[in-house]
């Protein structure tokens, strides 16, 4: 059955062509598995609630007539504004448009928020554009844009709200600009495309403008809602679609509400927050997190930008799933949220889930794989400008940047085939990760650290689960040995300015690049030595082996400009001469990388790296390879070109002197 919806149609119909719905909601509550719905270009203000799952073989499929043309938003026009004083205007509306959920009367906050300011969800867009909150009517008058914002033009514009009996007011100071004669519009609606439901699964969703919604604060621990998410159930795809200007999170791909466990720490205090977070882990399986329910979810050429907590969010309900070819940039960048959720991607428990050929640029931080990143794949991506501009200074209680990100996990993960451009690179205070052909111009940060805690005048550690191979089932719960990672045929350039020489890769913001950080870890031999049972016939003997580090591998890789070098790495190439230059440039919505490391690379060649070279994870024991369960060979570089047997480091089989393409905008 295929139903129509058209918002300009002349009154609501039966949903046929010729007499077609007003209202997307009206064909979500009766479609069922193999319908599609058609909509029509127009604005659709409403938060669209699908009643009804598909299956794998017959998805129920939304589809935007023109791609981008309709539009789902969670806001309202802010009409009839008044002028109070200067460029301060003020508006007032009644609470009873927004039902029972008043977003100007309910803060952002919970679990791992940091921040000290109060924000309410709601928001204000000036233009399509952000405006920004200010805690008192005296900082909106006087218009002095946020410190900590990275944008001080945008942020100039400023809204503060109160309630006034049934009415909530907002001012406004636009500067120059009448709002009467702009576009202005405020957020009523918690979300715009999300089942309140459990288990609605095999929903396509293509083509849409999905924008503007008072999302709530996201924590892992706590129900995840976004302006569009599957809400915990199984084969979603949404596709060709632009998110952006959600208060939190822009898509969700997360966790669904358990009474019992929402918001634990905030609302009870008497657990750590790491107890917290194992507790939920089990609990999920519980609720349905199994293979066979949850995730599998693809994510595709989507343009995800400009939401306030992260573009991507997801706590378990990700697994399985894929993100690729979506450009993801300015995503936490206003600076009014801080806290532990926050990134242009950020999923809890990626078991098996796969971001590739993304565009992941101008966020506060790229990808952050937080626990259980087992099996995760991060390949073929072009990231850069992940981290604050020179000069603004870092929002208290906001996190650090970075491109990658994989906290507390046991691996097997994978980061491949990758550009990373940005001062720091690859962060992980973690294990069993394999950093293979990149292409890195920052650093490695939290080796050897951002773990454990000493707690009264003892050491803490920070117990995290691994699985049962390519499944969710817990297969057990460890801390972090760190090592067990491997390291082969990438370039890295000391290009970036090195702020503070005291840092030390331990710290987040440490900017030296290279390898060297890793010579505190021994090789497979040497770590091989101490489990001589015949020498040490008790278990006890071998605790401080059981908890030492584990061995690393690094080998292939070329260094330019001063870029340190792991002081056991045999086959190498360590450039002292030449002067490496990375630039990336944007060209009517392409990016072009220009690079002179061609001629400074010279005959340096690598090998192959394969999933049989690389072995197991060490806690997991599983293989670095496909959710399948297949091997993969690395043969392939960014943009899908084959590597041959003359291979050299780096994601490009081939490098020029002249601009080469290597991000083209998406298409609509």
């Amino acid at each position: 059955m295929i139903y129509y919806v058209d918002a300009s149609s002349f009154r609501d119909g039966d949903g046929s062509e010729s007499r077609p719905f007003k209202n997307i909601n009206d064909a979500a509550r009766i479609a069922v598995a193999g319908d599609e719905i058609v909509v029509k270009p127009g604005i659709y203000r409403e938060h669209v609630v699908p009643k009804n799952a598909g299956t794998k073989e017959q998805p129920i499929v939304y589809r935007s007539e023109k791609p981008l043309g309709a539009v789902i938003t969670g806001a309202e026009k802010a009409t009839g504004w008044e002028k109070v004083k200067g460029n301060v205007w003020k508006f007032t509306v009644n609470n009873g448009i927004f039902g029972n959920y008043n977003p100007y009367t309910t803060a952002v906050y919970g679990d791992w928020y940091f921040a000290s300011t109060k924000r309410h969800t709601g928001c204000v867009f000036l233009n399509d554009n952000q405006m920004y909150e200010t805690a008192t009517l005296e900082e909106c008058q006087k218009g002095k844009p946020d410190i900590y914002a990275w944008d001080k033009e945008a942020a100039g514009y400023l809204w503060f709200t109160e309630q006034n009996g049934d009415t909530t007011v907002i001012y406004g100071n636009f500067g120059k600009l009448d709002p009467n004669k702009e576009n202005v519009e405020f957020t009523v609606r918690r979300n715009c495309f999300m089942p309140t439901e459990n288990f609605i699964n095999y929903i396509t969703v293509s083509g849409f403008n999905i924008n503007k919604a008072a999302t709530t604060w996201a924590p892992p621990a706590a129900y995840q809602d976004g302006m569009i998410g599957p809400h915990w159930s199984k084969g979603w795809i949404i596709e060709d679609c632009e998110v952006y200007g959600s208060r939190c999170c822009g898509i969700s791909l997360g966790k669904y509400k358990d009474p019992e466990n929402d918001m634990y720490f905030t609302v009870k205090q008497v657990k750590s927050p790491t107890q917290m977070e194992r507790d939920a882990v089990c609990r999920g399986q519980f609720h349905g997190w199994l293979k066979e329910r949850i995730g599998h979810h693809i994510i595709r050429r989507c343009h995800v930008h400009h939401n306030e907590q992260t573009g991507i969010v997801g706590r378990m309900g990700a697994v399985f799933s894929t993100i690729e070819d979506c450009d993801i940039h300015h995503n936490c960048t206003s600076a009014q949220l801080g806290g532990a959720e926050t990134a242009g991607i950020k999923l809890h428990a990626g078991i098996d889930v796969t971001i590739r050929r993304n565009h992941i640029h101008d966020n506060i931080m790229g990808v952050w794989l937080d626990w259980e990143a087992q099996g995760a794949r991060v390949t073929q991506n072009v990231m850069h400008d992940n981290n604050r501009p020179e000069g603004v200074e870092q929002l208290p209680g906001g996190m650090f940047s970075t491109d990658v990100f994989i906290e507390v996990g046991h691996g097997p993960t994978l980061i491949d085939n990758n550009i990373l451009l940005s001062p720091v690179a690859i962060t992980i205070p973690s294990e069993g990760i394999a950093v293979i052909n990149n292409l890195v111009l920052g650093s490695f940060s939290l080796i050897n650290s951002g773990v454990d805690s000493i707690v009264n005048g003892q050491r803490e550690p920070r117990y995290t689960p691994y699985h049962i191979r390519h499944r969710t089932e817990v297969a057990g719960f460890m801390t972090i040995l760190h090592g067990d990672d491997r390291i082969y045929n990438n370039i890295f350039v000391q290009q970036h300015k090195i702020h503070d020489k005291k840092k030390t890769a331990a710290d987040s913001d440490y900017e030296v690049v290279g390898t060297k950080p890793f010579d505190i870890f021994p090789t497979q031999a040497e770590w091989n030595q101490q489990f001589d049972f015949s020498k040490k016939p008790d278990m006890g003997a071998l605790a401080e082996a059981h908890f030492g580090h584990l061995p690393v591998w690094i080998e292939g890789n070329a260094y330019f400009n001063g870029a340190t070098v792991y002081k056991k790495e045999k086959n190498k190439l360590v450039n002292k001469t030449g002067k490496i230059t990375v630039a990336i440039t944007e060209k009517n919505g392409d990016y072009y990388l220009k690079t002179n490391l061609a001629k400074e690379l010279g005959d340096f060649t690598c090998g192959i790296i394969s999933t049989e070279m690389l072995g197991r994870a060490f806690e997991p024991e599983q293989r670095f390879e496909n959710p399948d369960g297949t091997d993969i060979v690395f043969d392939r570089d960014l943009l899908g070109a084959h590597r041959g047997s003359e291979a050299i480091p780096g994601p490009l089989t081939a490098l020029s002197s002249k601009e080469q393409l290597v991000w083209k905008k998406i298409g609509v």
